[in-house]
């Protein structure tokens, strides 16, 4: 972690060097980050260069598309047939820009695309034009960002590290690019540990999407944590989706240097209403998708595919202010009807937010009583970069165990965390290792101790009974046609009632005898479901006697007259 906080702070203190009074602090990262992975990709070209070029010259008028025989012949994923890389570049100062652009011109279609979202010809140009870009260009040759000096994982860590900084200085929501690691690895381990059986064996392959997934982080380490832990043989093919379009061009070129395949990941643009993968089925499914997000740019999309009875959203939609249950939905949609899981992190608010009949609670409804909901574990607080909120990681599933069939476990993890020694942003508390195996056997053992409780699907179920009483006038009750009474809406109120209880003994006992001329009208009863975990968890302090109390306030005043004593003896 040092290593790479380390590289990435001296990324960003050179660029700055050449960056600063011409481009704002928060504008940097459109600028740095494409470097960077510029530079990445010649150190891994490099030592093919020439070998290139000579190809490239030799085949260009042979045939139409010499690409297949030059990535056969060099045993890489991508190439670059300019003459010119970012050192070569400086050999020549004064055409500086025009082999700039003849070295982008050269790469390969996969990495010319990832490029091409970047959007960095107005940067370079505006940095040639003040006389910056030779200086940049010089700064990023003193990197070694081969593969075998920063490995995979500790070049997604100085990636994530940039995105914070940049993020703080314009004010961003860095959560919204990637996860904290210790965050992704505990929900992994749930997501890959509780299928352990199926992911053994040989010859087996198995599919992992993200529909949010920013530099690709969560999924480079899902498919590492199963190769260390569960089979080293598992073929994981690894699929995403991402909106950002820095992102998901870091995203991109980190799955090429990985040898995996970066078509895979789709965008830059929207899974909930440009769904690049559709049709498409998953085996695993783990995300983070942003916090309390407003969809209302996508509503009428949303709105419209809510009217199908096969679409993604039939069953409801939450407010527009936050959509991070679009994205469950989402996911749901692409279970394997043998058997997915899914593992996402949210905030509190898709746990309780909306009533009986609301688009959250019917969403909520529709998940547990089809029993997919398995568990939920929340977090200790300040675990994120850009919020100190508890948050809580989801796990749903189509193929539960036979022994969590109708019932939902609960984890309370809150307690489980250690301090940083110094905070990033409002990140100060870290899960580790040892931590996160304590929670992942809490979860495997599925027995209920101080940390964890297991209910049956209804418990999380109500029925909304709306209570009515007379509407008198003068004295008199006022009635109907048929002579009933009339309800006084003024007076109207509501019970709620456990779907495990019933309704007539509920209001028998808590509400006829203190309203004794009131009745239901059940036409209108609505069943809801919310899971108020703080209420679950809920440990009950004794307020302190009077005794200890007084007791207290006397020493505090015996202290109080001691040191005026004191005080007046001076």
């Amino acid at each position: 972690m040092n290593n790479t906080s380390s590289l990435s702070s001296l990324i960003w203190s050179s660029a700055d060097d050449v960056l600063r009074g011409l481009f704002k602090p928060s504008e940097y990262g459109r600028v740095i980050l494409p470097f960077v992975v510029m530079r990445r990709l010649d150190c891994v070209i490099e030592p093919k260069k020439d070998e290139v070029y000579e190809l490239h010259n030799k085949f260009k008028d042979k045939l139409d598309d010499p690409s297949p025989v030059i990535l056969r012949q060099i045993g890489l994923p991508f190439f670059n047939t300019s003459k010119f890389d970012l050192s070569r570049i400086k050999s020549d100062p004064t055409n500086v820009l025009m082999n700039f652009n003849n070295y982008v011109q050269g790469y390969s279609k996969n990495v010319f695309d990832i490029i091409e979202n970047f959007s960095i010809n107005p940067l370079v140009e505006k940095l040639h034009k003040n006389k910056r870009l030779y200086l940049l260009i010089d700064k990023f040759t003193e990197f070694d960002l081969h593969p075998d000096k920063i490995d995979n994982h500790q070049m997604g860590s100085v990636y994530e590290e940039l995105l914070r900084k940049f993020s703080e200085m314009s004010n961003e929501e860095s959560g919204d690019h990637f996860t904290p690691r210790d965050v992704v690895k505990l929900l992994v381990s749930f997501v890959f540990g509780g299928d352990k059986e199926d992911l053994q064996g040989e010859g087996k392959i198995r599919s992992v999407f993200d529909p949010c997934c920013g530099t690709g982080g969560m999924l480079t380490i899902g498919k590492e944590w199963v190769l260390e832990n569960i089979n080293p043989n598992l073929k994981i093919d690894l699929y995403g989706q991402e909106l950002n379009d820095v992102t998901y061009s870091i995203c991109k070129s980190d799955l090429l240097m990985m040898d995996e395949n970066p078509e895979n990941i789709k965008g830059p643009t929207t899974s909930i209403s440009d769904d690049r993968h559709q049709g498409s089925k998953f085996d695993y499914m783990i995300t983070n998708p942003p916090f309390g997000v407003s969809w209302k740019s996508e509503a009428e999309f949303v709105k419209e595919e809510a009217k199908d009875p096969n679409g993604r959203f039939f069953v409801g939609t939450p407010r527009t202010s936050d959509g991070s249950l679009l994205f469950l939905q989402h996911l749901i949609d692409k279970m394997n009807p043998e058997g997915s899981r899914i593992g996402l992190v949210f905030n509190g608010s898709p746990l309780f937010t909306g009533d009986a009949g609301s688009g959250e609670s019917e969403i909520r409804k529709w998940i547990i009583e089809n029993d997919w909901l398995e568990c939920i574990i929340s977090l200790p607080d300040r675990m994120f970069f850009n919020t100190g909120i508890t948050t809580y990681i989801w796990i749903v599933t189509n193929k539960k165990s036979p022994d969590r069939k109708g019932k939902v476990q609960l984890i309370d993890g809150t307690s489980f965390f250690s301090k940083m020694r110094k905070n990033l942003g409002d990140k100060g508390k870290y899960i580790t290792d040892d931590q996160s195996q304590q929670l992942f056997e809490i979860y495997q053992n599925n027995e209920e101790n101080e940390f964890c409780k297991i209910y049956p699907n209804n418990f999380f179920g109500y029925t909304k009974v709306v209570i009515e009483q007379p509407l008198i006038e003068n004295g008199d009750i006022k009635t109907d046609k048929k002579g009933n009474p009339k309800p006084d809406t003024s007076k109207r109120d509501t019970e709620r009632v456990p779907l495990s209880e019933s309704i007539d003994d509920y209001y028998d006992r808590e509400v006829r005898p203190h309203v004794s001329d009131s009745w239901m009208d059940r036409s209108k009863d609505k069943v809801g479901y919310e899971i108020n975990f703080t209420k679950y968890f809920y440990k009950f302090i004794p307020l302190r006697g009077l005794d200890e109390i007084s007791h207290d306030l006397k020493t505090l005043d015996d202290e109080i007259q001691k040191l005026s004593l004191e005080m007046t003896d001076e």
